[in-house]
């Protein structure tokens, strides 16, 4: 339900500029709803129009397609050019949407789950006494003698204590049940669906009971999470995961460039032909089986990106250029954008630094000339270098505190105010100090940055 603008506002919260690519993946997921509004036939004669994103790495990219899925909850899946027969593409997307679905419902069914688990863990506290059998009550239904024979005061007033946390540390044997442990097959190409079916078979085998010794808040999780999973219907889940792969499923393929066919060679050519007409029948609309039900591919927006260095997206088979009409040209960082990154978006990286050393008793104070610094120094190296784009700012953010991040107390440049808290000032001499001298020489900063 939300407009191309809202989309756009909440992907500048994580990725800074691009504001085409932005345009582009909103107004894609703006027309799915558009299309749920179109009554039969014509609703189904509406396909997605499919982007290909191109530019340089770690220019935001797959952030984009990312933010984008987790927005809406929509079934999400990567996946790069080659390894992997494409039908298992959409084979591991549905998985993905079955799980999104299961755990969706499990939490509507928290309450519920939870209860049961309350219930189980009084039961243990309080057993019935031996040789309490049923009984008949003056209402002529039959209770049970001990702790459940009518209100019992006693187990309300555990229940009560349970709920407030006065329990949580009180330790109470439990029995759980082991799952089967996970067993990874690898089968010959072309028997995926096999191989697929015999790891469902391993995985519904019984698991083992074990008696474990656990907190009350321990066997509260484990207790609640197993009450879910028996009120679940696996059948609903089934239903809407399939629903929700044709309807709202994304697949990001990335690094497509890799398979286009350069004009200046030819002898590799007749392979990355064939990766793109092994894809071709999935962007078009085909339909795929799976051990959960059959899934048409017509209305899953797939989003492909590529840098193009040495290619172009003309040197792609037409008929895979035809697939992705709407075609974005990202644009390389400039240093206002690194520092815009740095300290601007949402769970920006300064804000995590200052949280883990934060976590050791440290309050990172970054000014703002230490930020440019940073900002000027990572645009250097991948100016001087290989453009990595916004990732190089982790490698510098990385060399900048190695010293720090190991061993802070010693350090003599730690402060500690009036109240005991140590703090330490990052300037931009600071950001010289450690790093200037790597960024400068291009053999250092290779190696280093």
């Amino acid at each position: 339900m939300m407009t191309p603008r809202e989309i756009v506002s909440e992907l500048d919260k994580h990725v800074v500029g691009q504001q085409a690519a932005k345009k582009a993946v909103a107004v894609a997921l703006r027309n799915r709803w558009r299309r749920a509004q179109v009554a039969e036939p014509l609703r189904q004669e509406i396909v997605p129009r499919n982007i290909l994103m191109i530019g340089p790495t770690g220019v935001g990219k797959t952030e984009i397609a990312r933010r984008l899925a987790k927005l809406v909850n929509a079934p999400f899946i990567e996946v790069g050019y080659v390894g992997r027969d494409v039908d298992t593409i959409i084979r591991d997307l549905l998985e993905i949407a079955i799980k999104q679905c299961r755990d969706m419902a499990k939490r509507k069914l928290e309450q519920q789950a939870l209860d049961a688990a309350e219930d189980r863990i009084l039961d243990i506290l309080l057993p019935p006494p031996r040789g309490a059998g049923l009984a008949t009550g003056s209402s002529g239904q039959s209770t049970q003698d001990g702790a459940d024979s009518g209100p019992s005061s006693t187990r309300q007033k555990f229940r009560k204590k349970l709920r407030e946390g006065e329990l949580n540390d009180r330790e109470i044997e439990l029995e759980i049940t082991q799952p089967a442990p996970a067993l990874e097959m690898m089968g010959p190409a072309g028997m995926e669906a096999f191989t697929q079916q015999l790891q469902q078979l391993f995985s519904q085998m019984p698991g083992r009971k074990k008696t474990r010794r656990l907190r009350v808040a321990e066997a509260m999780k484990i207790l609640a999470d197993e009450e879910a999973a028996k009120l679940v219907n696996e059948d609903d889940i089934r239903s809407e995961a399939l629903e929700r792969v044709e309807q709202q499923g994304i697949v990001f393929i990335d690094e497509i460039d890799k398979i286009a066919t350069r004009s200046d060679l030819h002898g590799a050519d007749v392979s990355r032909q064939g990766v793109q007409r092994d894809l071709l029948p999935l962007v078009e609309g085909t339909t795929v089986n799976t051990k959960y039900g059959a899934i048409k591919t017509d209305h899953i927006l797939f989003i492909a990106s590529g840098a193009f260095h040495l290619s172009k997206p003309s040197d792609l088979i037409p008929e895979f250029q035809g697939r992705f009409p709407i075609r974005v040209e990202l644009q390389a960082l400039t240093v206002e954008d690194f520092e815009r990154i740095l300290e601007a978006t949402d769970a920006s990286l300064l804000r995590q630094y200052e949280a883990l050393m934060a976590a050791e008793g440290l309050e990172l104070r970054f000014q703002a000339q230490a930020v440019r610094r940073l900002a000027e120094i990572a645009h250097q190296v991948n100016e001087r270098t290989e453009n990595i784009g916004a990732r190089r700012l982790h490698t510098v953010m990385e060399k900048l505190l190695e010293e720090i991040g190991f061993d802070a107390s010693v350090l003599p440049i730690l402060k500690r105010d009036a109240n005991g808290q140590q703090s330490i000032d990052i300037d931009a001499a600071f950001v010289d100090e450690r790093l200037a001298e790597a960024a400068s020489r291009e053999d250092l900063a290779r190696y280093i940055l």
